[in-house]
């Protein structure tokens, strides 16, 4: 990876790509850290950390710190990444879009276009709730429909700001812009998570102590990452062979290739559908002021993946079984609207292709129906071992950092997708220096 950067630095094209991502990533940083006027930054913690509960941290991880302090790009890249994933269940199930969709470069423009007004809509609303929010907490300096107003008003401008900065990086830039900033978002967390595991675990222990924890982070980390790695990048490789067909007087086909099906065909969707969906009910409730029973208490306990493998609150596990289910059954649903079997099939069968001793057609649809439904439970288990690592210990030792498995899985496959991009345009470069000389 370093050698590939050095070389692309040697290409004057890609330096100014690297260099052109580099100042619009320092544009979105220094606008993290512009603060919203008149608010009471601490009523916005306290208020966002009860209504939020346990996803405030990964929410917080996704915009670099700006959420919880309540900046210009608070809400970040999340109204766009809602309204990309909502864009692509509605494909499924509105004909017009899946018409668009498929309807090539042009279709995509469209799509692209409706995603960003669905984004804007998005950005308004959360924007709205969090303001009103924020006027009964007392939490602005004085709650009028003015400063309501000034607080809708940043937040959405600073959503569309940093969605117009993502383009800029998909177009001029290197990789895919929503993706990058999202990424040194993530990243940007990462030192004051460490800070807080120093000071939790090193701190003030003896030697041996201190060595110890020292060890047991870094090959908890370690070996994390390596697994994230293995995991985006595994595959099965369904093999594909393509009849000889007659054309003229000579054969031509009978090429042997293979069909790419990704172990984690489904990627970070399904945590984020299954986060999302446990922190409605404290959401609802604290947003109606609702006074919940004893009863109902103990049940927001189990939705809190602080309180997940905690001795003090074993009824909290009840929540770990339905965040578990919650991400088999979307790792399934994702990938039921994004990997069609039956198409693939018939396009096989159009083109004259086949898998060996498979025969075309509905026997090759069951075919990749069961590889698809081994391989999508292969990869979930792997999700969950990677989400489950950190809440484990978070419950256990009180290890609270921002980023977990989601954000691991997030930065080694925007740097491996980046770093592919980036090799393939030099490889572009090389070929298209040959073809000038």
């Amino acid at each position: 990876m370093f050698k590939t950067l050095v070389n692309a630095f040697k290409i004057e094209q890609l330096r100014k790509r690297i260099f052109y991502t580099f100042w619009i990533v320092l544009i979105v940083r220094l606008g993290c850290q512009l603060p919203i006027p008149g608010i009471d930054v601490a009523q916005v913690q306290q208020y966002l950390q009860s209504v939020v509960g346990s996803s405030y941290s990964f929410i917080d991880s996704f915009t670099g710190g700006s959420f919880l302090s309540m900046s210009v790009f608070a809400l970040s890249v999340t109204p766009y990444i809602t309204a990309s994933i909502i864009m692509q269940l509605l494909t499924i199930a509105i004909p017009a879009l899946e018409e668009m969709h498929r309807d090539g470069e042009d279709g995509k423009k469209k799509m692209n276009k409706i995603t960003r007004y669905v984004s804007v809509g998005l950005a308004i609303i959360e924007s709205a709730g969090l303001a009103i929010g924020f006027s009964r907490q007392g939490a602005l300096g004085e709650s009028n429909f003015f400063t309501v107003l000034t607080v809708v008003v940043t937040l959405t401008a600073g959503s569309c700001i940093i969605m117009w900065l993502g383009e800029r990086i998909s177009d001029k830039g290197l990789g895919n812009g929503i993706s990058i900033i999202l990424l040194i978002n993530i990243v940007s967390r990462m030192p004051n998570d460490f800070s807080n595991l120093y000071i939790m675990f090193v701190k003030g222990k003896d030697i041996v102590q201190a060595v110890v924890a020292v060890c047991i982070v870094v090959a908890v980390i370690v070996g994390t990452t390596i697994f994230v790695i293995i995991l985006q990048d595994a595959e099965r490789r369904i093999p594909v062979q393509y009849s000889k067909k007659v054309q003229g007087r000579k054969l031509a086909g009978s090429q042997a290739s293979y069909i790419p099906l990704k172990v984690n065909t489904a990627g970070v969707i399904p945590i984020i559908f299954a986060s999302s969906l446990l922190s409605v009910p404290s959401i609802v409730i604290n947003l109606f002021n609702v006074t919940p029973g004893t009863t109902w208490q103990k049940i927001l306990q189990g939705m809190n993946q602080n309180y997940w493998f905690n001795p003090e609150y074993p009824w909290a596990s009840v929540g770990l079984i339905i965040y578990i289910l919650l991400n088999i059954i979307f790792a399934y649903f994702y990938t039921s609207i994004t990997f069609n079997p039956m198409e693939v099939a018939n396009n096989m069968k159009k083109s004259g292709g086949f898998i060996p001793g498979i025969r075309p057609g509905k026997p090759t649809q069951d075919y990749l129906n069961k590889i698809l439904n081994y391989i999508v439970l292969i990869g979930v288990i792997g999700l969950l071992i990677v989400a489950v690592i950190p809440i484990f210990f978070n419950g256990m030792f009180k290890a609270d950092v921002s980023f977990g498995g989601t954000s691991l899985i997030i930065i080694v496959g925007v740097i491996l997708e980046t770093m592919k991009q980036l090799e393939s345009q030099m490889l572009v470069r090389n070929y298209s220096g040959f073809l000038n000389d």
